[in-house]
């Protein structure tokens, strides 16, 4: 056992770490109990890298900053964004960009979901592009007294910001003409209630994968050229509550626990 003793501590050493690793061992009186014992103990000056504080005046509605404003609600606002189903990719312009029968099913079933959930949605806002729209007619299907918004375009598909790390698959252009419009989709959708809300509110956005993964970073106060990093099924369910003090709450991210594994696709 001395053997591995210095084994383990050799391994500590060799690995070049900060971190002292000890090894305990004792061997029972029949010699076929081993009983191991860890303990890490971090140098006195090795501290995790922290990042900025929460900017609590992000939406410019913190009434700490900006005393002139209204009272502020004391409502949470539910952003429920919605990803529209499977689509033809074979489609060379927006209408030709139609769900498939996959992606038809799967905004039926996302519908279903979002039914048995019977929160108090307050409305459905979708992009103008033929896949979320498809999706969202579906959706009020399952939600017939929920409000359909008019189509916004502000909430199209785009690159909204150059990756990191960089696996670009479009032009320069694209993130330099889209990225303010898909930042002002984020300020557009994204604040504390107003002072006239006086309920919580359940907000469906259906849209597209690009913007929904920048609006989760930005709402998080993320990195915005994170965005990448994360990945989102057809349908899936991605959750954001504001708070009357300007905190923001992750419920999920790309939630797709409700449909059967035949049913799941990404692109």
């Amino acid at each position: 056992m001395s053997g591995f003793r210095g084994f383990c501590r050799l391994l500590g050493v060799a690995g070049g770490t900060s971190t002292v690793v000890l090894l305990a061992a004792q061997n029972s009186k029949d010699g076929q109990f081993l009983k191991s014992r860890f303990l890490l103990n971090a140098e006195t000056d090795a501290k995790v890298r922290r990042s900025a504080k929460w900017d609590y005046n992000w939406d410019a509605r913190n009434p700490a900053t900006n005393p002139s404003m209204d009272p502020p609600s004391n409502a949470r606002r539910n952003i429920i964004l919605i990803r529209h189903g499977q689509y033809n990719l074979e489609g060379q312009e927006d209408k030709d960009r139609y769900l498939t029968e996959l992606g038809l099913q799967q905004a039926k079933i996302t519908g279903e979901r979002l039914a048995e959930m019977a929160l108090p949605y307050t409305s459905i806002a979708v992009s103008g592009m033929k896949r979320a729209i498809q999706t969202a007619n579906i959706v009020h299907e399952t939600l017939p007294n929920v409000p359909l918004l008019p189509q916004d375009t502000i909430l199209n598909e785009g690159g909204p910001i150059d990756g990191e790390p960089n696996s670009r698959w479009y032009p320069d252009i694209i993130a330099h003409v889209d990225g303010s419009r898909i930042e002002a989709a984020f300020r557009k959708y994204f604040h504390r209630a107003e002072s006239a809300q006086t309920e919580d509110s359940y907000e469906i956005v259906v849209c597209h994968a690009n913007v929904i993964r920048y609006f989760l970073c930005r709402a998080l106060q993320l990195p915005p050229e994170a965005w990448l990093r994360f990945s989102l099924r057809h349908a899936s369910i991605t959750w954001l509550v504001i708070r009357p003090d300007g905190e923001v709450n992750c419920r999920g991210i790309g939630e797709s626990g409700h449909f059967p594994v035949d049913k799941l696709s990404v692109t």
